[in-house]
């Protein structure tokens, strides 16, 4: 089940974010690039104090204990469902209701 999940995001290039169970971390914001065997490959950034990194690893699928992903994001500071951008193809009984005005 894991190994087609890594499969599927690697197909859609999304950013994901991996569990490395043996080494208890995280890999944040990281590509999947390719799947070969039980080998996966992955490219991530890390922030030092003054200065970006880009690492690509291989990583055994026996190591990989989750995979996520983001579905949304909002940002900070949004006080209103006003606030929020929204498509014009939502419906009127899918949008957010603020909470804050009486109606």
């Amino acid at each position: 089940m894991l190994h087609r999940k890594i499969y599927q995001l690697s197909r859609e290039g999304t950013e994901t974010w991996i569990y490395l169970r043996d080494q208890g971390r995280w890999l944040e914001r990281a590509r999947i690039l390719d799947i070969e065997g039980d080998l996966v490959t992955v490219r991530y950034e890390t922030e030092d104090e003054d200065e970006i990194c880009a690492w690509e690893e291989m990583i055994r699928l026996e190591s990989i204990g989750s995979v996520t992903r983001r579905l949304s994001s909002v940002p900070k500071g949004r006080t209103s469902a006003n606030d929020l951008p929204i498509s014009d193809e939502c419906p009127e009984a899918e949008r957010l209701q603020d909470r804050y005005t009486s109606d």
